[in-house]
């Protein structure tokens, strides 16, 4: 069984993205540079094409991760508004707004019990996501990132 989550674990990697797409397309990459040197005499036009054609995939790729993270942000966003909402005092739940989405996101692995207390801190120090993780003492793990 795994450690329970804490600040200095709670950093993801999707192997099947992070260890075999991206580097297939890199290296993909690299076989369209070098078909396009090698070859540059016999089919000119083929070794553009592999270098367009492997930069369209590296940039898929990549989008594809970047769009999976937005799209993630914006649910944990909604899902922490809801929460304070629910957990925070009328004063507090007033100024939910005033947070960035990057607090939000960090503010997910507090404890219900010492979220009202961390908002206020975030809120009146302005702190950033680093701080806000760094500042929880009892880790509420999300194992369900993508």
């Amino acid at each position: 069984m795994s450690a329970p989550q804490s600040y200095k674990n709670h950093a993801r990697f999707d192997p099947p993205m992070h260890f075999f797409v991206f580097p297939v397309l890199l290296i993909n990459l690299g076989v369209a540079v070098y078909v396009a040197v090698h070859f540059r005499h016999e089919f000119p036009w083929l070794g553009h094409w592999t270098i367009l054609l492997a930069l369209a995939l590296l940039i898929l790729g990549t989008k594809c991760r970047i769009n999976d993270l937005k799209v993630q942000d914006r649910l944990i966003r909604l899902e922490e508004r809801l929460r304070l909402a629910a957990l925070l005092p009328a004063n507090e739940a007033a100024h939910i707004n005033e947070l960035t989405t990057k607090q939000l996101i960090a503010l997910r692995f507090a404890s219900d019990e010492e979220i009202p207390a961390l908002v206020h801190k975030t809120l009146t120090q302005n702190l950033d996501a680093k701080t806000i993780k760094q500042n929880i003492t009892n880790w509420r793990a999300d194992d369900h990132r993508v």
